[in-house]
């Protein structure tokens, strides 16, 4: 009966709770996000990896059934260390986004866009250079996309600039398959997609996350029942981030009436946590 855990750097796993949500509505979920450290897309390993077991120890000690890594960058660096700590099962984004890929591709290159941190990690290569040739892999940094997404620009003929500018190179070189490779990236989706034409597949990794937890729980024997009723949200920071309820509710689709934070430094495994509660601004 415990809730899933969800965490990332900021708010761009709030689209992997939203397709939780839809896929599984009885569930209760949990959401950290380390607003006071984004990004760590930009971070190395040794710290991402450090940060990811604080955040998720936090979400353990509130008793979490299911930790969910909302975050390629957290998913690159740590989520074999999380594997190996964690008493509780842990599902990354990336490996999910990769089958997906695999399952979509019909022969041509596929493409990966992602922050650098992601990119730079080598981990989309590696796990698809598992399946495909690693002449076929082409992983490219969209840097510009968080910020464009996070102030609202989806549809401004700077974000379709952006998307131009950054995608031609995989447009060009003829990809099938394109996975979105943050979590921010599938508010794009439609600019993307009206982009790269209507033969290009994109992966969501939202979408292809839920669905991997939602396997996970129904093989594990711990899905809530789906007569108990409906699932309920709760929100938790690391810091209020400035325009947050307008934010997180576009990424979430729907309302964000109430957050709570945490000092994330003192989420000890003994359950000793600074806990205090705050109205979003």
């Amino acid at each position: 009966m415990g809730p899933i855990g969800v965490f990332d750097s900021g708010m761009g796993g709030l689209t992997v709770l939203r397709e939780l949500h839809r896929r599984l509505p009885a569930e209760d979920l949990l959401y950290f996000g380390d607003t006071a450290r984004v990004p760590y897309g930009t971070k190395g390993e040794r710290t991402v990896q450090a940060f990811a077991a604080q955040d998720a120890a936090f979400l353990v000690n509130r008793g979490v059934k299911l930790v969910v890594v909302a975050c390629n960058t957290a998913s690159a660096f740590a989520l074999e260390h999380l594997k190996k700590i964690l008493p509780v099962p842990v599902l990354g984004v990336i490996e999910p986004g990769v089958q997906a890929a695999l399952a979509c591709t019909r022969g041509g290159p596929v493409g990966v866009i992602a922050t650098r941190g992601t990119v730079n990690s080598g981990r989309y290569q590696e796990l698809l250079g598992r399946s495909i040739a690693s002449t076929r892999v082409l992983a490219r940094p969209c840097p510009l996309f968080v910020p464009l997404v996070e102030e609202g620009m989806i549809e401004h003929p700077i974000t379709r600039l952006s998307v131009a500018e950054e995608l031609e190179p995989l447009r060009g070189a003829g990809v099938d398959t394109l996975i979105l490779g943050c979590t921010h990236y599938p508010l794009l989706k439609d600019v993307i997609g009206r982009f790269m034409g209507p033969d290009v597949a994109l992966v969501d990794s939202a979408e292809t996350l839920a669905a991997a937890a939602a396997a996970l729980l129904q093989e594990r024997g711990l899905s809530r029942d789906p007569d108990a009723g409906p699932g309920t949200m709760e929100f938790w920071l690391s810091d209020i981030p400035w325009k947050f309820r307008e934010v997180g509710a576009r990424f979430l689709g729907r309302p964000i009436d109430d957050v709570q934070t945490v000092n994330v430094n003192e989420a000890h495994w003994d359950g000793h946590l600074s806990l205090g509660r705050e109205e979003t601004p």
